[in-house]
């Protein structure tokens, strides 16, 4: 017997510094998606996927609710609700699932930073720099952005501290290469932003160890000095399979490494396209085949961010419209290597037109008529007639053209090559009139094989979809009597591997149709009910008058339960300039401790920009985002004043030494 060809999948692990949302799903489905149709064609698959769970930023979250470390990331990871969960609820068919924080994995990272050690490239010094703690990394002044990390575009902090370095200098010109000589980094527009942005200019040591936080692998040489982020991430692909632990065999290793493809969102891709070569280099390790980069999901023209309150939850989507309809949304509309941005009216849309219209209603009425004319088993004696050529051509062809798509990972593309089967059997019913055939005894063979090419249809359609939607296709082979045996890839090379007497019967609707109008205006109620949580520190306080002072006119009381949803930030002005198009507001630039966000702020009156920038202030930091001046400008926040007696207003400004991000309480 032949040995099956490997194929190793995996996803970045992703930080567990809060509940995952749409944008990690989208990654996730789009790997279970591929590792699916991979296992469809026969390949031994591995598909890892796992979360990074060391750091700085996870320290002081940790801190912040007053538990350890590693309650914070157990909660998360483990919790109700938590990673794991949501990889369930997503049909998540991982094979290995690895946290950074496994026995297993710490052991065998401090054999690896050791060994790099030993070879001489790794070295101790003092960095002095740049350094981005949402980020986690440290940066020259000549990559800075605008004085922000060039990654995330948030202000960065001077740091400097003994640390050990690793030699990436010493690879550059091997990356170089590979980056503009092969097809390593996909797609091919992300490899000229990797070497004119950060390989042309002169690459630079890496610093690998941190002494300013202990929660990370300890560097079992060296005590005051934990490894740091990118040596812990990226061998976890290694680790995994067993490399340099006892916690899986070395063949695993052997027989999967090196991995067959990393999907990345594109925010990392200069770790994996040039620090993680650089370093399997420095260890004498293959490289893996491809890294290929995808775009983000965004909402409003925007990343996807917590801090932001624009995170879409899949929990809501996938327990309101279905799992299967979310994974098949995610990979319908938007093109894998691009951006692509989110709207409950694309999902709805996409749900009512592909899943409900097309497959929905194209099951429904075949197995109806199989029900009411053949009481569920098709005749043996069936007719061909010339309508059937053009839908079994394109059956004969599908095959191929959605494997053409689907190695380039242009899921997108091969979705719709299948939908467009799926369409051309609608147009068939139509054609062929199955009605009007039944009303002749002398038809019903005509009948029959109508009824069976558009079985054939539902079944080698839903061999092709079951890396996209596994559930919705085990139903819909149940319902045309499709057994195991045409379930297969072989299977869907043509039509014709049903049985001539299939045994069809009408199950459940698989997508009903959504009211778009109602269910959009539940979704908008929902969101407005969130956004109330706001509404009474989103009224403008009125100025106070010149003495004699009226009486203050005081909100109604609101229990403390109201108060505490009201969160306020301590937040740095990173830039602030005026307004053209108003005389009375400011635009700031505030970092709020995790992503730099717009305010406009009426204190234009009182205040000039250079009397805020640099500044911290207090900021309301969960109103919902507000359109103004027309809907050019979207304010996300408000920045806290108090009125002055002679109708002015007062900005307070905390201290250095209050960090952004700080709760106000």
């Amino acid at each position: 017997m032949e040995e099956k060809k490997t194929f190793y999948i995996t996803t970045p692990i992703y930080y567990p510094s809060d509940k995952l949302h749409i944008g990690h799903t989208y990654c996730t489905v789009a790997t279970d998606a591929m590792a699916r149709y991979k296992r469809l064609k026969g390949y031994d698959v591995m598909f890892l996927t796992g979360t990074d769970e060391h750091g700085q930023k996870i320290e002081e979250k940790a801190n912040e609710k007053g538990v350890t470390p590693q309650q914070f990331v157990d909660q998360i990871v483990e919790g109700p609700r938590g990673v794991k969960d949501l990889w369930k609820l997503m049909d998540i068919s991982y094979d290995r699932f690895i946290r950074t924080t496994d026995d297993y994995h710490v052991a065998a990272i401090q054999k690896i930073f050791k060994k790099m050690y030993d070879k001489g490239d790794i070295y101790k010094g003092t960095y002095k720099g740049k350094y981005c703690t949402p980020c986690e990394s440290f940066w020259t002044e000549s990559q800075l952005v605008n004085g922000c990390c060039p990654d995330c575009g948030r202000p960065v902090v001077d740091a400097e501290e003994e640390a050990y370095f690793f030699r990436l200098s010493k690879y550059a010109g091997r990356v170089r290469d590979l980056l503009v000589n092969t097809d390593f980094l996909e797609p091919r527009s992300r490899v000229n932003e990797m070497v004119h942005n950060f390989i042309d200019p002169g690459l630079e040591d890496l610093c690998v160890s941190r002494t300013s936080f202990s929660w990370g692998v300890p560097v079992d040489f060296d005590s005051k000095h934990v490894v740091y982020v990118w040596i812990d991430a990226l061998f976890n692909y290694t680790t995994a399979l067993g490399f340099m632990n006892d916690r899986y065999p070395d063949s695993d290793y052997e027989k999967y490494w090196p991995a067959d493809v990393h999907f990345v969102g594109k925010e990392i891709v200069r770790f994996h396209s040039i620090i993680w070569p650089a370093m399997l280099m420095s260890m004498d390790m293959p490289l893996p085949k491809k890294v290929y980069g995808h775009g983000w999901l965004l909402l409003d023209g925007g990343k996807m961010s917590k801090s932001k309150g624009n995170v879409v939850d899949p929990y809501l989507l996938a327990e309101r419209y279905s799992t299967d309809a979310l994974r098949y949304f995610l990979l319908r509309d938007f093109p894998f290597g691009s951006d692509g941005n989110f709207s409950n009216e694309l999902l709805i849309g996409r749900i009512n037109m592909d899943l409900a219209n097309d497959l929905g209603n194209l099951l429904s009425r075949t197995t109806a008529m199989a029900d009411k004319y053949f009481g569920g088993t098709l005749p043996a004696p069936q007719d061909e007639g010339p309508e059937d050529a053009e839908l079994l051509a394109m059956l004969g062809a599908l095959r191929g053209k959605y494997e053409a798509q689907m190695e380039k990972f242009s899921f997108q593309s091969a979705l719709a090559e299948v939908f467009s089967v799926i369409a051309r059997a609608n147009k068939y019913i139509d054609e062929t009139a199955p009605w009007v055939l039944a009303r002749d005894e002398e038809k019903k063979p005509r009948l029959a094989r109508v009824l069976y090419n558009l079985a054939e249809t539902l079944r080698l359609c839903a061999v092709l979809l079951t890396p996209f939607m596994p559930a919705t296709c085990a139903e819909i082979f149940a319902q045309v009597g499709a057994d195991a045996a045409v379930q297969t890839w072989d299977s869907a090379a043509a039509a014709g591997a049903l049985p001539a007497a299939a045994v069809l019967h009408k199950g459940k609707n698989l997508f009903p149709r959504i009211d778009a109008a109602k269910e959009l205006a539940e979704l908008e109620a929902q969101r407005a009910a969130l956004a109330a949580q706001a509404a009474a520190a989103e009224k403008p306080a009125a100025p106070a008058p010149a003495a004699p002072a009226e009486p203050v006119e005081h909100e109604a009381e609101i229990d403390y339960d109201t108060f505490s949803k009201v969160e306020m930030l301590v937040g740095q002005v990173v830039s602030c300039e005026r307004m053209k198009e108003s005389k009375k507001l400011l635009k700031l630039s505030v970092f709020d401790g995790e992503r730099e966000r717009t305010i406009l702020s009426g204190i234009a009156k009182w205040y000039a920009p250079e009397d805020l920038a640099g500044k911290k202030v207090g900021i309301v930091a969960n109103l919902a985002p507000r359109p103004m001046m027309g809907g050019k400008y979207v304010s996300e926040g408000m920045v806290l004043a108090a009125d002055t007696d002679d109708g002015g207003a007062a900005v307070f400004f905390f201290p250095d030494e209050v960090r952004p991000g700080s709760r106000i309480r």
